[in-house]
């Protein structure tokens, strides 16, 4: 018997002696950092610039129109600047007021913020629509004229 408690005995100092190991000791104070010279940086490289995205094109499905292909957040998510696909389109749309399903139409990506500015203020400052007949601001606007000293 005396072997058994013998045993208990040391088997409860062990655990004892285990639970004791898992306190942790102090922290020793913290000490100032050793003054040492900074590493020589070497030059980063400046950023690549951001590629420009590509054109897209759209084909015009029944009861489109330029107003509403703008709007669409897949082209440009701003009916105002469909001044930039009648632009970039001017080759296949004469009146800006008329197209037709079928026409593939490019959508240009990446205009400058002036190029953006000028479509908003000539599709806000372009008057009301009339099929078939190609207004003079839509003229000037597609030569440059319009809202190009602004």
């Amino acid at each position: 018997m005396k072997i058994a408690t013998l045993f208990g005995v040391g088997l409860v100092g062990l655990v004892m002696v285990g639970c004791a190991s898992t306190q942790t000791a102090p922290s020793p104070e913290p000490t100032e950092p050793a003054a040492t010279a900074p590493a020589p940086v070497a030059a980063e490289p400046a950023p690549a610039p951001e590629p420009m995205a590509a054109d897209d094109s759209y084909t015009v499905v029944r009861g489109d129109h330029l107003w509403g292909i703008s709007a669409m957040s897949s082209i440009y998510g701003d009916p105002y600047q469909w001044p930039l696909i009648y632009r970039a389109n001017r080759d296949r749309i004469e009146d800006a007021d008329l197209i037709h399903p079928g026409q593939v139409l490019t959508i240009r990506r990446g205009a400058s913020s002036a190029d953006v500015d000028a479509a908003v203020r000539h599709a806000r400052t372009r008057g009301a629509w009339s099929l078939g007949v190609v207004e003079d601001s839509d003229r000037a606007y597609l030569d440059g004229s319009r809202f190009a000293h602004r």
